[in-house]
Parts: structure tokens; C-alpha cells; sequence
């Protein structure tokens, strides 16, 4: 007895409030992860996981083992501390690493190397494709040394401007 509940009666009244937790912190993550940024053991998912693991544990030992509370609750936390380590090197690590976004920023297109598809006259503007991973992206392209540029050509993007591909034509160099 604690506060005059009983033990098995605290764990599990623990392990459902931090059941409802979970799935408003589900709901909300990207905004809790931007609070706790670079601080691996205060991120949300790791303490509610250690939390949900030491109460479970702590539930089921209370109901089946014959111990004492302390030493059913060091248990529960040893375990917690191996499974909630477990999940957190193998699961949350590779998630976060594996995120990949699919946008792009004009200012990562410089230096890539496109095709012009429709030809850039003197003092107008054409357009190029660049192959990327994420796909082909078309892009308004421009003569940046003021020459023209046909058709099939090879370009390297100089600077991105207001949505423009500044451009001269890409050389090759043979080692």
C-alpha cells in the first residue's frame, strides 16, 4: 500500500495515463522533437517508453512475483533502462536518420549540372532539367556570361536568382 492504493493499482493507473501520453505525443511529435532538439535522453518518445516499460513490468511483477515492492520497482527499472535503450539505438536512431525530404532549395541547385531543353537566345531565357534523386526538376534559365545556348547543351548553374538558373555552359574536363 501506498498513499493508501495499492501498488498494482498505481502501475497500472501510471501505464494508462502514459498509454493516453503516447498517443497525444503521437499526435503532436514534430512539434515536441523541435522543443527537445539535440538532447537524446529528453526526447518525449524515449522517456514515455521508459515510463511505459518500468510501469508494465512493475504491474506484472507485483501481480506474479512473490518480492518485495523495491524490489520488483528495481527491477522494473533495470529492465526499462535495457529495453527503452534497445528501442532508442535500433528503432529511433535509424528512423531519424532514414528522413529524407523530398524538397529542394534554389540555393542547393547551384553547381548542378543540367540540359537545356528549350534554347536560352542573347538576352532572354530558356529552360534546363536536372536530374536528380528526387526526380527531373524544369527550371527558367538564363545566359550567365550573355550567350546564347542551343538546344542539348550541357550547363552548370551559376547562381539561382528570383527563380532563374544562371548558366554557362559546362566543359567537361578530360584527367
Amino acid at each position: 500500500m501506498l498513499f493508501g492504493f495499492s501498488i498494482e493499482l498505481i502501475y497500472l493507473t501510471i501505464l494508462i495515463g502514459i498509454g493516453c501520453l503516447t498517443v497525444v505525443y503521437l499526435l503532436f511529435a514534430d512539434m515536441a522533437d523541435g522543443a527537445v532538439d539535440g538532447i537524446p535522453f529528453l526526447d518525449p518518445a524515449v522517456i514515455l517508453s521508459f515510463i511505459t516499460f518500468t510501469s508494465a513490468s512493475g504491474y506484472i511483477f507485483e501481480r506474479f512475483l512473490s518480492f518485495t515492492s523495491v524490489v520488483n520497482l528495481i527491477i522494473s527499472i533495470i529492465i526499462a533502462c535495457i529495453f527503452t535503450a534497445l528501442i532508442y539505438y535500433f528503432l529511433l536512431v535509424p528512423l531519424r536518420a532514414a528522413e529524407v525530404s523530398l524538397a529542394y532549395t534554389d540555393e542547393s541547385l547551384e553547381g548542378q549540372v543540367g540540359k537545356v531543353i528549350v534554347p536560352v537566345p542573347l538576352n532572354g531565357f530558356g529552360e534546363m532539367v536536372i536530374e536528380t534523386v528526387n526526380g527531373i526538376i524544369s527550371k527558367r534559365t538564363a545566359s550567365y556570361h550573355g550567350v546564347e545556348i542551343p538546344y542539348d547543351t550541357q550547363v552548370l548553374i551559376i547562381e539561382m536568382k528570383d527563380g532563374t538558373a544562371f548558366v554557362a555552359i559546362y566543359e567537361k574536363e578530360d584527367f
